[in-house]
C-alpha cells in the first residue's frame, strides 16, 4: 500500500520559517509528480507547489507563495520538502502532500496532512 507520510508542520510566529517533508513509500518515486496542497478552515484545497518527475524537475507555485516557499525532492530518500520561509498567518493551513504518476492519471495518492499554525 503505497504510503505519503508528511511531517515538520507546526506553530510559528509571522515572519519564520518551518520545513515540510514528505517520505513516500511503496512507489516508484522517480515516477511521480510531487505536490504540496493546502486546506485552510472553510476554504477549498488548494496547490501550493508541485516539482515535475524525471527529467529536469521543473516546479511550480501558487502566485501567493511565490518567492517564499521552494519545492524540492530527493529521489535517492524518496522524499519532497517544502520550505517555508517569510510566513504570514494567511498561510496557516493543514498542509497535504500529492504524488501523482506522470503517465497513469489513476495512481494518485495523497498523505494524511500536517498542521501548520502561523500566530504570534
Amino acid at each position: 500500500q503505497v504510503q505519503l507520510v508528511e511531517s515538520g508542520g507546526g506553530l510559528v510566529q509571522p515572519g519564520g520559517s518551518l520545513r515540510l517533508s514528505c517520505a513516500a513509500s511503496r512507489i516508484i518515486f522517480s515516477f511521480y509528480t510531487m505536490g504540496w496542497y493546502r486546506q485552510a478552515p472553510g476554504k477549498q484545497r488548494e496547490l501550493v507547489a508541485d516539482i515535475t518527475s524525471v527529467g529536469v524537475g521543473r516546479t511550480n507555485y501558487a502566485d501567493s507563495v511565490q518567492g517564499r516557499f521552494t519545492i524540492s525532492r530527493d529521489n535517492a530518500k524518496n522524499t519532497v520538502y517544502l520550505q517555508m520561509n517569510s510566513l504570514k498567518p494567511e498561510d496557516t493551513a493543514v498542509y497535504y502532500c500529492n504524488a501523482q504518476h506522470f503517465e497513469r492519471r489513476n495512481q494518485n495518492y495523497w498523505g494524511q496532512g500536517t498542521q501548520v499554525t502561523v500566530s504570534s
